[in-house]
């Protein structure tokens, strides 16, 4: 599980009715169901008008990324692997690589080193393999959007809702105490969408950014690793190629396992 999504929310929700309790509001007033009806509701309704079926489909599956833990190979071991295959390929030849691909987890980086074993021109593996992180780029650039649009969209159904809420209260103008409740019922929409948009949606998008990010650069090193093998690169050139890949701190750590 990716627990810093989880602490976000929770520390979030806690930070809101804590102070609430500090600021002498009741978290009772919380419990109103038609600002949540219009925030919850509303929100999924812009989000079906801006958005196509197939992409408002894949929500529930963008909800499960940014609680679980991604799947990515580590920097490190794609070096290790790399420096190990051109090792084999230098020895017994590139075809040698063949019996090492099916043992592979990972779907780009089977599919470029079967390329390149099928003795594929080296720009045509290239443009394949860009080609398809440029689309994965733009699947997630979409996912993300959706919950950009949820952050925009949020705040501003807040306001609606206050205004909803005070057309309301205008009609217990000759009582004050029911005044009073209905002024306080009218801007939990507010909050409400202030919360979802800025504490939950913005952030949830950033975070899909930046997993969509990390993906790239472990694929962009895969790509470096997969077109030296092509050319032959001698285990030392690789391993001086993928180590721009890693930060400077984890480099550091390498440098002991290199000695031994």
């Amino acid at each position: 599980m990716e627990k810093s999504t989880l602490i976000g929310v929770i520390v979030g929700v806690t930070a809101i009715t804590v102070g609430m309790v500090m600021k002498g509001a009741s978290i009772t007033a919380l419990a109103n169901p038609a600002a949540f009806l219009i925030i919850i509701m509303g929100t999924i309704a812009c989000v079906f008008n801006g958005f196509t079926m197939d992409t408002i489909k894949k929500v529930p599956t963008l909800f499960k990324q940014l609680f679980k833990q991604p799947q990515l190979a580590a920097k490190p071991d794609l070096l290790k692997l790399f420096v190990e295959l051109s090792q084999t390929a230098r020895r017994e030849g590139i075809l040698a690589l063949e019996s090492r691909v099916d043992e592979l987890p990972d779907v780009f980086l089977k599919n470029g080193l079967s390329m390149v074993i099928d003795g594929l021109d080296p720009d045509f593996v290239s443009d394949v393999l860009d080609a398809e992180i440029q689309n994965m780029e733009e699947r997630h650039r979409i996912g993300a959007l959706v919950f950009a649009q949820m952050g925009m969209y949020a705040p501003t159904l807040g306001v609606l809702g206050a205004v909803i809420g005070l057309i309301a209260a205008l009609g217990n103008l000759n009582d004050i105490e029911k005044l009073g409740h209905s002024i306080a019922a009218a801007f939990v929409a507010t909050l409400l969408g202030i919360f979802t948009g800025y504490v939950l949606w913005h952030p949830f998008s950033n975070k899909l950014k930046m997993m969509s990010k990390m993906e790239v650069e472990i694929k962009k090193m895969m790509i470096e690793g997969i077109l030296s093998l092509q050319a032959g690169d001698s285990p030392t050139a690789i391993e001086a190629k993928l180590m721009v890949f890693i930060p400077q701190q984890e480099r550091l750590a390498l440098k002991p396992n290199k000695g031994e």
